[in-house]
């Protein structure tokens, strides 16, 4: 994936790569923490720097959600948005509602070439939702990273 960016192979960019692949919305510190258990010593710049090199080239995708610091994923090339639960944060992918890419057709594009939406879903994950006080951010085990305060803001 590096090479075929026009990007040198190096083991920090590997082990975000990896981190980013194996921990789908993590934020920087949930990655930087990942990088330094495959390399043991990486600073925080350096993944900042690797997180923004890899999203300029594509091969990561940078998300934020209102009220969340920012997140990566290595799901890029389609259109796919996001649902965010309000109680704890965790963030899913969900594929366009209808159709390939509807989303892409405003109602008054105002002149703009159109090429990328982004729609945020807010709701309870099934374990928010089920009423009980549910495990805390650092019992609960997932797939997804999610934020280490609820998220708060609630726009579209």
């Amino acid at each position: 994936m590096l090479r075929a960016a026009a990007l040198r192979v190096t083991r920090p960019r590997l082990a975000v790569l990896s981190a980013v692949h194996g921990h789908p919305h993590a934020d920087t510190d949930s990655i930087t923490r990942i990088a330094r258990e495959h390399l043991g010593a990486v600073s925080h710049q350096a993944v900042y720097d690797v997180l923004r090199v890899l999203t300029a080239a594509g091969l990561l995708r940078r998300i934020e959600p209102p009220g969340s610091v920012a997140r990566y994923e290595a799901r890029v090339g389609d259109n796919h948005h996001h649902l965010v639960c309000r109680s704890c944060g965790v963030i899913a992918d969900v594929d366009c509602a209808v159709g390939t890419a509807p989303c892409l057709t405003a109602s008054d594009d105002q002149g703009f070439v159109v090429d990328e939406a982004e729609i945020v879903y807010w709701g309870l994950c099934p374990d928010c939702s089920t009423g009980s006080t549910g495990p805390t951010n650092s019992t609960r085990s997932t797939d997804h990273t999610r934020s280490t305060a609820p998220v708060t803001e609630h726009t579209l």
